[in-house]
């Protein structure tokens, strides 16, 4: 079973919270009414809708909820997992042989693992296996980013809507100059717009979409460790040199972290 991100689902409600709260101070619950506009929320997700339908195809478009759902679970396989499974069976294949892993795959979940290892049990050359493996790599990344694109040019779409309404009921308002009254209220209305696309945009889907990005990016990573591992096992390595290749994976991954933080904090140095 999947693990949830509970991330995601905190990150969203914090951000409409926090929005909320500012609202509340400003106006009391009075001022919550005027952020309310039924024209408003259609002409944003209507017009939404439409470029989408009109930007991809049905089988994409029916694939958005789940890639949305994507965003609210984790990666299942764990490094340190990973390398200790592929020291058992390194350990077995040099023991009882290749052909001996053949019966450890009932116990695999991972089917990129499983294949690889039984391409491994069928003897095919290290190279074919490679370019298998790591054409399944680039299909998958392929997918992904077919996946998470709906979720990126709604990011785009919805502020460009916002804006579409927030010109419309400008022009709506510049007809009624005669009543000077309805000037502010109806600014207000024509200005709800931008704010709901500027909200859903940068809330949820780039958000979203950058969330699928870098879990396509762990998703490669992981596999590329599989591939070593593989060729490792097939090529008979002794499992203690594998077990010290495939843990230099890990603190490298471990040592970009850390850059990324180091370089995070750089900037935050420099900002203060």
């Amino acid at each position: 079973m999947r693990k949830k991100d509970i991330l995601t689902p905190i990150g969203i409600t914090l951000g409409f919270i926090m929005i909320m709260l500012a609202i509340l101070a400003k106006g009391g619950t009075e001022g919550v009414a005027s952020f309310l506009d039924i024209s408003s929320i259609f002409v944003v997700i209507g017009g939404l809708m439409a470029s989408l339908l009109i930007n991809f195809k049905m089988e994409q478009i029916k694939l958005t909820g789940k890639v949305i759902n994507e965003t609210f679970h984790k990666n299942n396989q764990r490094m340190p997992e990973l390398v200790d499974k592929f020291i058992l069976l390194a350990e077995r294949a040099r023991r009882e042989g290749i052909l001996a892993l053949e019966n450890e795959m009932d116990e695999v979940d991972d089917e990129f693992l499983k294949k690889g290892i039984l391409l491994a049990v069928d003897g095919i050359e290290p190279e074919v296996i490679q370019d298998i493996m790591n054409a399944e790599i680039t299909a998958m990344e392929e997918r992904h980013y077919r996946g998470r694109a709906i979720l990126e040019k709604a990011g785009e779409y919805a502020p460009a809507w916002g804006m579409i309404g927030t010109l419309v009921g400008l022009v709506l308002m510049l007809n009624s100059l005669s009543d000077p009254a309805t000037l502010g209220p109806k600014m207000a209305v024509a200005l709800l717009t931008t704010l709901y696309g500027t909200i859903m945009a940068n809330l949820v889907f780039i958000p979203m979409k950058n969330k699928l990005e870098q879990k396509t990016e762990e998703e490669m990573f992981t596999r590329q460790i599989i591939i070593e591992g593989v060729i490792g096992v097939q090529s008979g390595q002794n499992p203690r040199i594998l077990e010290e290749k495939l843990r230099a994976f890990l603190s490298n991954e471990k040592e970009n972290q850390k850059d990324k933080d180091d370089v995070l904090t750089g900037e935050n140095v420099n900002e203060a």
